[in-house]
This record gives C-alpha cells, sequence and structure tokens, in this order.
C-alpha cells in the first residue's frame, strides 16, 4: 500500500488560492517576487486586471502555489509520498517534491514555459465529457478531423482535445451528436499539448539546455509516457510534455497496480481527485 501526491495543473487557480499560506512561507514569496518581477502575493489574492487567467501568470502562479501546499503538507501531517505525479504544469512541483530541483530553478522554467505557451496563438481547447478516449478518436476521424489531437487522456469519462481555434470550433460540437453527454470549449488561446505546441518545445529545449537537475529522491511518472521519470530523461520529458498528450489515466493505473492506495491532492481544487476516482 501506498500514498501519492498530485498536484494540479492549469485550470485549478482560483482567486484567493494560497491565502493561508503566505505568510508561513515569506523566503519562497520574496524569492518569486523577485523571479517574477511582480507580488505573487497580490496576484493571486487579488487578481489585478484578471491576470491570474492568463497562461503567463497562470503558470507560476500555481506552481507557487502547490509548492507551499507541499511544503505545508509535510510540516502539519508529517506524510511522506512514495509517488509523485502532477497534471501537465504540475508537473513541475512533482519534478521539485522529488528533488529535480530547487524552488527557484522550477520557477524559472514554470515562467519561461507560461511566456512560451501563451505566445502560441491562435489554438483552442475543448473537454468531451462522457465519452471515453477511443470514442473521441474515432468520431474525429469519421468527421475527417484529422488536424485535431487529444491532448489530455484525463479519465474514461473526460477526453480533452487540441487544435486550431477555427477546427475545434467547428467539430467539437459536432461530438455532441456522436455520443458526448457534454462539449465545454475551454477558455484558452492555445493548442496546448498538441503538435502545434513543437515550435514552443523547441524554443524551452534551447533555454533548458542552460540547467542542470539533481537526482530523483521519490519517483515521479511522466505526463507524457505515463513511466518512470529517470535523472537522464528530466529535459526530454518536459520538452516533450509541451506538445505531448497528457496520459493521466495510464498514469494512475499503473500506480494502481503498483499498490498505490491513497492519492492526495496537493493544491487547489478537488479536480485531480474527481479524476483519479473515475479511473479504476
Amino acid at each position: 500500500m501506498s500514498t501519492v501526491f498530485m498536484f494540479p495543473g492549469q485550470g485549478s487557480q482560483a482567486v484567493g488560492m494560497g491565502s493561508d499560506l503566505f505568510e508561513r512561507y515569506p523566503d519562497h514569496i520574496a524569492e518569486a517576487d523577485a523571479i517574477l518581477g511582480y507580488s505573487i502575493k497580490e496576484l493571486c489574492l487579488e487578481n489585478p486586471d484578471g491576470s491570474l487567467n492568463s497562461t503567463d501568470y497562470t503558470q507560476p502562479a500555481l506552481y507557487t502555489v502547490d509548492v507551499i501546499s507541499f511544503l505545508a503538507k509535510l510540516e502539519d501531517e508529517d506524510i511522506t509520498p512514495d509517488f509523485v505525479i502532477g497534471h501537465s504544469l504540475g508537473e513541475y512541483v512533482a519534478l521539485y517534491a522529488a528533488g529535480a530541483f530547487d524552488f527557484a530553478t522550477g520557477l524559472k522554467l514554470v515562467k519561461k514555459r507560461g511566456a512560451l505557451m501563451s505566445a502560441a496563438s491562435g489554438g483552442g481547447m475543448a473537454a468531451i465529457l462522457g465519452m471515453d478516449a477511443d470514442a473521441v478518436t474515432t468520431a474525429l476521424a469519421d468527421l475527417g478531423a484529422d488536424s485535431i489531437d487529444v491532448a489530455n487522456f484525463n479519465s474514461p469519462r473526460q477526453t480533452v482535445i487540441s487544435g486550431l481555434k477555427t477546427d475545434i470550433d467547428t467539430f467539437a460540437p459536432q461530438l455532441k451528436e456522436r455520443g458526448a453527454k457534454r462539449v465545454v470549449i475551454l477558455p484558452v488561446s492555445g493548442a496546448f499539448h498538441s503538435r502545434y505546441m513543437k515550435s514552443a518545445a523547441d524554443e524551452f529545449e534551447a533555454f533548458l539546455a542552460g540547467f542542470s537537475f539533481g537526482s530523483l529522491k521519490i519517483p515521479c511518472i511522466a505526463n507524457c509516457s505515463a513511466e518512470p521519470y529517470t535523472d537522464e530523461s528530466i529535459s526530454s520529458n518536459l520538452i516533450r510534455q509541451i506538445y505531448s498528450s497528457v496520459r493521466w489515466i495510464e498514469t494512475v493505473k499503473g500506480l494502481r497496480k503498483q499498490g498505490a492506495d491513497t492519492f492526495i491532492e496537493v493544491g487547489p481544487g478537488t479536480v485531480l481527485s474527481s479524476l483519479a476516482r473515475q479511473i479504476k
């Protein structure tokens, strides 16, 4: 029997997140402010200009709140995870928890990742509910929508697709006629976790070349492969992750096979806890 810590990514942000933790970790917050050039506390608690929902601000904010939530969890509950996983952006927090890099290094990576992903405009995404991934891919093929990729294999009842905005707006609603219970166009401007992010990934690869990483002390499962990270695969997996599907179903199932029976979401929201319950 083992415990998994799960760290949420974009979509879990909310005004007020981290409100009980900022005063508790002043050194981390001061470091974040210095790296980012603005007040992370003000962003999370007051959301000036609605910036919290803009990708280049969302990612550093979630990374910071997830990290201090993790530190508080360790201190308050005297619990150490046997495995760590994170959904998309959350994978950076999982790697931090596993010892791949310190807080500041992770934040610098996330800041760059958020900026690159924010600059990749013209894309769109949609959540397809009540329809498994096989049915979604079959329906997209029948519609001739081969320009659309599956971005997130989230649960048997939730699949997220990604592509050019015009294609998402055209084809996603048609999936309701093919068996989807609901189709939700997501409020994003990029085709995240799809082939359209390859140029952003290439730029990120050049940026990553300036960093080195530590040895992992806790097993961390990669979004892009649903396989454990190795010390040698940190850079390559983080590059692939930008344009590859998030294989969340395989990740959770694989951990269950290894005896994981307790999945704890660390950070704002309950999205990942809900997904884990749907994955048997």
